[in-house]
């Protein structure tokens, strides 16, 4: 009974931290994070919630376009930027991107 007690307890407070974590959309929507040309996110305001969000979603990010660059026989720096095109072409209005080095409210 004990152990079901504890259970209980330990997924609850799983549920209340995950529902605290920042989420990319929810960063976006902030403007807290912003889309760059290099196709990676970058902080439009910084706080360490956004830098271990931006940490995740970069890492994930140049996995992904390492392979993309494998596959099809480019440079890594060819693929990067193709996506940071692609990422600020596709960024919804009211979300920042970073052009020329200065963040712009699309």
């Amino acid at each position: 009974m004990k152990a079901n007690k504890l259970i209980v307890a330990i997924a609850a407070v799983g549920m209340a931290f995950s529902a605290w974590a920042l989420t990319l959309d929810s960063a976006k929507n902030q403007g807290l994070v912003g889309e760059t040309a290099s196709g990676y996110l970058a902080a439009v305001s910084s706080n360490s919630q956004t830098q271990q969000l931006i940490s995740e979603v970069n890492t994930k990010r140049k996995a992904k376009y390492q392979q993309l660059a494998k596959k099809n026989g480019i440079s890594l720096s060819q693929v990067e930027a193709l996506a940071g095109k692609k990422a600020i072409e596709k960024t919804s209005k009211g979300h920042y991107v970073q052009i020329n080095g200065r963040w712009v409210k699309k």
